[in-house]
């Protein structure tokens, strides 16, 4: 059955990440330096973001972040796995494609919010108060935000055929998606042609989303933000589905 091959691919990806613990640390320490040297070493520098410190107000961000960053590189196993043959193994046996990108999407969507949840679970260092039901709300809106993500980061493994080249890709994309959002500064500070480029991206709609039901702050409405999210990760779940069937 499909389910079966979906768990077994699901599972075997988790497993191989959960061993190479260099990259979890190495991600969890990214974040965490960027929450506290940035948001505690220059919130000094910036006036009050609606009532919240900078350090509030980029919390949000840096979860946004850390999903970006370990949702996109997760589907760097695709290239590892087609460079060294484990790929083809897949694909000769039966089991559709479509179930291997459904894999491959859920479990790079569930590492990402595996380290997500981690960095959520900071929130006392900053001052945000968090409630189970601000728990629950934030980890359902982090799970969409994983799962877009994890879809970008399959898009372009399914195009780029060499670790260098993906290597290139992401770190042209993952960078101007961070800065170019409401991730670290807020939209009201920045100029007009700014604010209008930043509105094109994904990810400043995932983190405005985030930021709502973290601290209460928000640039759009939380259903416009919410819907836009789904929508964007059912997008570009599609795009990577067909472009895995077609290319790999």
């Amino acid at each position: 059955m499909d389910l079966d091959a979906i768990y077994m691919i699901w599972r075997r990806d988790l497993v191989v990440n959960w061993r190479d613990k260099g990259q979890l640390i190495g991600s969890l320490v990214r974040s965490i330096l960027w929450l506290v040297v940035l948001g505690l070493g220059l919130r000094a520098a910036f006036r009050s973001v609606g009532g919240v410190t900078f350090s509030q107000y980029i919390f949000a961000g840096i979860i946004g972040m850390t999903l970006l960053f370990a949702g996109v590189q997760s589907a760097i196993s695709i290239v590892w796995e087609r460079e060294f043959g484990f790929l083809r193994e897949l694909l000769v046996a039966p089991i559709p494609r479509g179930a291997i990108t459904t894999a491959k999407m859920l479990s790079g969507a569930t590492w990402a919010l595996l380290q997500g949840v981690i960095v959520l679970a900071l929130a006392p260092i900053v001052g945000v108060s968090l409630t189970p039901l601000i728990v629950a709300e934030a980890i359902g809106v982090m799970a969409i935000m994983a799962i877009m993500m994890t879809s970008i980061g399959i898009v372009i493994a399914s195009r780029i055929k060499s670790f260098q080249g993906f290597g290139v890709i992401v770190n042209v994309v993952l960078m101007p998606m961070f800065f170019l959002s409401t991730a670290i500064f807020p939209m009201p500070w920045l100029p007009e042609w700014l604010r209008t480029i930043m509105m094109f991206n994904p990810l400043t709609y995932a983190v405005d989303a985030l930021r709502t039901v973290t601290i209460g702050l928000y640039d759009f409405p939380f259903w416009f933000d919410l819907g836009l999210t789904v929508g964007l990760a059912i997008l570009f779940g599609v795009l990577a589905r067909v472009l895995f069937v077609k290319e790999i």
